[in-house]
């Protein structure tokens, strides 16, 4: 076939696929009336996951799985948007990670209200100002967030999703030369997580420069001279900084883990994992007890941490399982004076 052949047979099918989605469009808008009748929630992650997992096991294409996910991903979103345009609140500023993880799960349409602190956004979910938050829980090379547990405890809110983004860093700066770089702009945390890069560039000794977030190291990057910033490629794009060097960051593996917090909570989809806060009694074997009915019933804690809020102990816990299943519930139903359950989700991964 010629070029213009070729050509003539995308565009057909591009004409296919805008008839197909607006079809699409017609059976989501029947099901978002059907749940405003009952008041059921636009977004379910459970069932987003089973298409996205139906569509994985049926493709037989060159779609790559992440593939499936940014395209379809993204029409949720459109469609979510379409029925019922809700805001969504998350640990600014633009451009940071957390921005990142929130517009993998809710797409360029949704309304962003970046947020300057962690207990902002649980509070503007929690008034009704957005619907969802997106917040870090925890970092694989630094731990679990504290303010997020802070939070967790303090609001009524359930998690609804987890999202895991990998952590990349670029050097970005107008400078041509690194020689005449003078003053480096990062988040505190990333210097450390960058240090190998910056010894091996003679860039050890350069002036750096904490600031609130990467993001904001950027914008300070583009106003002053001879300066760089230690970012994500997303804040060197947004403001116009050049990329000098990318993945300088001295573990390559480093993940961050989102959550996602709403007023709902979601219904089993076979692949889920639990949260939880536990306030135990102060007496001996309390928490060897507790443990014990999570062995016994054969369920599987990915996750168990202590932590102070208000002065006072607690352990957050995560483990494979959904709230509803029977064992479970009747851990639940023992215990029910020492447990706060903060939400059953879509597990996306173990542990990072």
């Amino acid at each position: 076939m010629t070029l213009d052949e070729l050509r003539e047979k995308i565009d057909q099918i591009d004409d296919t696929l805008l008839k197909l989605i607006n079809e699409r469009m017609e059976y989501v808008h029947a099901v978002g009336a059907l749940k405003n009748n009952t008041g059921a929630p636009i977004y379910r992650p459970e069932r987003e996951q089973a298409i996205l997992n139906r569509l994985k096991e049926e493709n037989k294409g060159l779609l790559t799985d992440s593939a499936i996910d940014a395209l379809f991903l993204e029409l949720f979103a459109v469609a979510r948007n379409l029925e019922l345009p809700e805001r969504v609140a998350y640990l600014g500023p633009e451009a940071s990670f957390t921005h990142q993880a929130a517009e993998s799960r809710f797409g360029a349409m949704s309304a962003y209200l970046p947020i300057g602190s962690i207990k902002g956004v649980f509070r503007e979910v929690a008034n009704g100002k957005a619907k969802f938050g997106v917040i870090p829980i925890e970092n694989s090379s630094n731990g679990i967030v504290s303010d997020t547990i802070q939070c967790l405890s303090q609001y009524d809110l359930k998690i609804i999703a987890e999202v895991v983004v990998e952590i990349h860093h670029v050097l970005a700066s107008t400078a041509d030369e690194l020689r005449k770089i003078t003053k480096i702009y990062s988040k505190d945390i990333a210097f450390g997580q960058c240090s190998q890069f910056l010894e091996d560039f003679g860039l050890d000794e350069v002036e750096q420069v904490p600031v609130d977030s990467t993001a904001k190291a950027a914008k300070l990057a583009v106003q002053t001279p001879h300066s760089a910033a230690i970012c994500a490629s997303v804040a060197a794009t947004m403001y116009n900084l050049p990329i000098l060097f990318k993945n300088i960051e001295d573990d390559h593996s480093n993940k961050t883990r989102f959550f996602i917090v709403s007023d709902f909570d979601n219904t089993p989809s076979g692949n889920d994992k639990t949260s939880i806060l536990v306030k135990l009694p102060n007496t001996p074997g309390a928490l060897v007890e507790f443990l014990n009915d999570f062995e016994k019933a054969q369920i599987n804690l990915t996750k168990i941490k202590s932590h102070i809020v208000e002065g006072v102990s607690i352990f957050f816990l995560e483990f494979n399982g959904h709230r509803e299943d029977e064992k479970i519930r009747k851990i639940f139903e023992k215990h029910q004076a020492s447990i706060k359950l903060l939400g059953s989700y879509v597990k996306e991964t173990d542990d990072i």
